[in-house]
């Protein structure tokens, strides 16, 4: 499996969105870092099993959450551009691309 690292702002939307949820509910943070977690497990064993929204990149849909990992599939990684909540600004994360 390939490893994974995070864009430095899609890590800072996937704890603002814990933070959020634990907020609501006691453990429904964590429950939301494992469903993610599981997400990035499943992008790891299968990278090209994903929808491509544009290019090379592609979306990963988190289970029981409105949330979306959008990444890049690279040579030798994977990188995490956005933990994205799916009703709120679509293609905003495109500004992260280089």
């Amino acid at each position: 499996m390939k490893p994974y690292y995070f864009h430095p702002e899609a890590l800072e939307e996937a704890d603002q969105a814990a933070q959020f949820y634990e907020e609501r509910q006691s453990g429904l943070g964590t429950r939301f870092l494992d469903v993610l977690e599981d997400a990035l497990t499943r992008i790891q064993r299968n990278p090209r099993l994903y929808q491509k929204v544009s290019g090379n990149i592609r979306k990963c849909r988190v289970l029981r959450f409105p949330y979306g990992i959008i990444f890049r599939d690279q040579d030798d990684s994977i990188e995490i551009i956005a933990v994205m909540h799916l009703k709120r600004k679509p293609g905003y994360w495109k500004a992260r691309l280089r």
